[in-house]
């Protein structure tokens, strides 16, 4: 069995399902889904625990790209926002979600989520204003329940749009944001995709601006329910009064104050898909109703979008979660392994789409409060590291009235925060395993480089600069360390602890290295199997080779070094899905290799393989030894010392 390049096939090693721990506080959370509801909350309430990831492609799956037309169309859109001052740069602040989803000690004593008042709001307000606000932490962003009572209850005014619970912000939500901005911060809420089951009210509510429309008119006669809990009936936008709701909806946060909005439960995402589903129109409407408001409002979406759809969401948005939250749902806010470390595998399908008017957004960031964030001080540094390096959004979620010494020195870290804010996602260039070494070039010339252990035993790892394509010495610095390395050659080396990592600025003293290129395609090479060459809009000489299924392969002859040794050789690939390939050099030392997701399959990327070559000519073959495909080949680089 064949599958066409840029396809998910059976057994792709795409798939991948995620073990939960079954504790009591997640099986809460997940029966929301199913539609019944824990003690002290409606059906409909409570955002969901994590489950299992999305963003692979299951057996069988097609895996499609957005097209040139629309990627450069979603390019435009978010040059205009970032030149409106919309996302330039990923942004920073505070989001509640992380404290109201803790079962540690203390937190919520009163049930789900019951931690959210204005009150608590407004103490962590104090913290980002007086601590975090000089290191660029600006948004307090109120996440799921603010308008819903202490019993989840939710709240509407007589046009079917939510309003305060007395009970959580007794004073409104306009003197929350006024409030905010009084301390020089921006103000951010939250809203679930659809109509709320609860504001439909038998289809008689009426519309605010709209005379003749109400609730009957906005939505799909049958009822048929949308978002990641089912909790919303999904609107119609062919029905003129759809407009006008959500219109509605943006012009009232908008009087409120609101710098930002979060839209959650977005499909296709949320771990739904079809197309009761598909809230593309809901987010198109959205823009434009924000827009309308003549407000600047950041516009972010979640959870677990579809990659499929990034030039959707880049687009019509500022943001968008490309994960599962990462709270636990237990008695700390986040474990390493629940879904902490998962981000490592996901982030780089991601990749080409992070830059200025939209970001892929990880997640919160939990790392200053010690005990209560669940991890080991290394496991912290790694977490904010990584963030750091993919340009994501960094909003914390901790009690920050409770920031320990070491949390707030991550999270005010001069040198590491101006890494995340210059907004040149790092990639990974070695293959994905535990140990990894991810890497950008900075624009003025000096490279981040990013050392992870991702195992459970200390490891060396090792960054060498002919992955980056310059040889000699460098200087290099410890960004959080605060402290410069020296100048090493060839290559930066570090003994790391489990889930330890090191965060680099590396600025080569010579040259670019020679580096001899050699096309998939070319003539000389041998396909065995099924590989076969296509044509890819991105690569080099416009094409491929792919197909490396079940035994296909792909032969680089004449591969040719002056003398023998062991050689740093970058393979250049693309694939939209985790896979893996067999690599070897004449047929000895053969390694089994995890390639992480390119970012499409006309979007190329490299990694580097250490290989032993003989003097004069060589064979490299990559291929796929099991049923399983290979990532599709553009070339193969080895650089040479001058």
């Amino acid at each position: 069995m064949s599958s066409p390049m840029g396809v998910a096939a059976p057994g792709s090693g795409g798939s991948r399902v995620r073990a939960v721990a079954a504790t009591a506080a997640l099986a809460a959370a997940l029966a929301l889904v199913a539609g019944a509801a824990p003690a002290g909350a409606a059906a409909g309430g409570p955002k969901p625990g994590p489950k299992p990831s999305p963003s692979a492609a299951a057996p069988g799956a097609v895996v499609w790209d957005p097209s040139p037309a629309d990627r450069a169309a979603a390019l435009r859109a978010a040059q205009t926002a970032a030149g409106d001052g919309l996302a330039a740069r990923p942004y920073m602040g505070w989001s509640s979600w992380s404290l109201e989803s803790t079962k540690y000690p203390g937190v919520n004593p009163g049930g789900n989520g019951n931690w959210l008042t204005e009150a608590h709001v407004l103490e962590q307000a104090d913290v980002v204003a007086s601590t975090l606000k000089p290191y660029g932490y600006e948004y307090v962003n109120i996440d799921a329940g603010w308008s819903r009572a202490t019993d989840w209850a939710p709240g509407f005014d007589e046009y079917g749009r939510e309003i305060a619970s007395p009970d959580r912000f007794p004073h409104g939500m306009k003197y929350v944001a006024d409030q905010l901005h009084a301390k020089g911060l921006k103000a951010g809420i939250y809203l679930a995709v659809g109509l709320a089951k609860e504001a439909y009210k038998n289809g008689a509510t009426p519309i605010w601006n709209a005379p003749g429309c109400t609730t009957a008119d906005i939505v799909y006669p049958d009822l048929r329910t949308t978002n990641g809990w089912d909790s919303s009936y999904k609107i119609d936008f062919s029905r003129p009064c759809a407009q006008k709701y959500i219109d509605s909806q943006a012009q009232l946060i908008a009087d409120w104050g609101y710098d930002f909005l979060k839209l959650d439960g977005v499909g296709p995402g949320s771990f739904r898909s079809g197309d009761n589903y598909d809230n593309i129109p809901d987010v198109a409407a959205w823009q434009a109703a924000i827009a309308k408001t003549g407000r600047p409002i950041h516009f972010e979406l979640s959870w677990s979008l579809d990659r499929g759809h990034a030039a959707d969401w880049k687009k019509y948005a500022n943001g968008w979660r490309i994960e599962t939250d990462v709270e636990c749902y237990c008695d700390t806010l986040v474990t390493w392994n629940n879904s902490v470390k998962i981000r490592w595998d996901d982030v780089p399908a991601w990749t080409p789409w992070a830059g200025p008017g939209g970001w892929n957004d990880l997640d919160s960031l939990d790392v200053g409060s010690g005990q209560m964030d669940g991890l080991t001080q290394d496991e912290r540094q790694s977490y904010m590291t990584l963030w750091a390096i993919s340009a994501s959004p960094l909003y914390t979620g901790d009690d920050l009235t409770k920031l320990d010494a070491y949390g707030l020195s991550l999270l005010t870290n001069k040198e590491v925060i101006a890494v995340d804010q210059q907004g040149l996602p790092a990639r990974p260039v070695t293959a994905t395993g535990p140990a990894q070494v991810w890497g950008v070039k900075n624009a003025d010339g000096t490279y981040t480089v990013a050392l992870f252990n991702m195992g459970a035993l200390p490891a060396q790892v090792t960054a060498h600069w002919s992955s980056f394509g310059f040889g000699g010495r460098a200087d290099v610095r410890d960004l959080w360390q605060h402290k410069d390395l020296g100048a090493q050659d060839g290559s930066v080396s570090a003994t790391l602890p489990a889930h330890g990592s090191r965060l680099l600025r590396v600025t080569p003293r010579g040259g670019p290295l020679k580096v001899v290129s050699y096309e998939a395609e070319a003539a000389g090479n041998t396909m065995v199997g099924g590989a076969s060459a296509a044509g890819c809009s991105g690569c080099s000489g416009g094409t491929k080779v792919g197909n490396l299924y079940n035994g296909g392969a792909l032969r680089v002859n004449g591969v040719t070094v002056p003398k023998a040794g062991l050689y740093q050789v970058n393979i250049r690939y693309t694939t939209g899905d985790p896979r893996s390939a067999t690599v070897s050099a004449n047929g000895q030392n053969a390694v089994t290799l995890a390639f992480p997701p390119s970012g499409g399959w006309d979007v190329p990327a490299t990694i580097t393989v250490p290989l032993h070559l003989r003097a004069g000519a060589n064979t490299i073959e990559i291929d796929s030894s099991t049923p399983v495909y290979s990532p599709d080949i553009d070339r193969v680089d080895i650089p040479l010392d001058r």
